[in-house]
């Protein structure tokens, strides 16, 4: 069965690339780690200590090991964050719900708004002040 790696990124060709803007202190902190670590060869951040492919199990082992670092108690003893990929979940879910348009959401995500919308409109939640306050102030704006 081909790994992530062998089948490559959904609906895109061999060879493409897709830029993802990142904040700028995520980028300092990539910085400061490829001049501490170095890349791959093939240009990869992380790798096995022999230079190869991190294998899917190590990288869950890894997380096992820094769940409890990184989380609360009752965090680790929840669901939350069970595997690596929801991260991916949790940081998608935050932008949405930080306000962050979805469009910029779905472009750093890689998906289109649609997909986004159906796989996260429920998470989010809590905001109608906070919508109802910005629709009041772009129709008093209007007046």
């Amino acid at each position: 069965m081909p790994t992530p790696d062998d089948r490559g990124f959904k609906h895109r060709g061999d060879g493409d690339t897709r830029e993802v803007p990142i904040p700028p202190e995520l980028v300092r902190i990539l910085r400061e780690h490829i001049a501490d670590f170095g890349l791959a060869d093939d240009g990869r951040l992380f790798r096995s200590e022999r230079g190869n492919v991190v294998s899917g199990s190590n990288y869950f082992r890894v997380w096992q090991t820094a769940r409890p670092i990184a989380l609360r108690p009752d965090q680790v003893e929840s669901p939350v964050a069970a595997r690596p990929y929801d991260l991916r979940h949790a940081a998608v879910s935050l932008w949405l719900n930080a306000g962050v348009p979805a469009t910029e959401v779905a472009e750093r995500a890689g998906h289109t708004v649609d997909v986004l919308l159906k796989v996260y409109a429920k998470c989010i939640d809590g905001q109608r002040d906070v919508i109802n306050k910005r629709i009041e102030d772009a129709l008093s704006d209007v007046a």
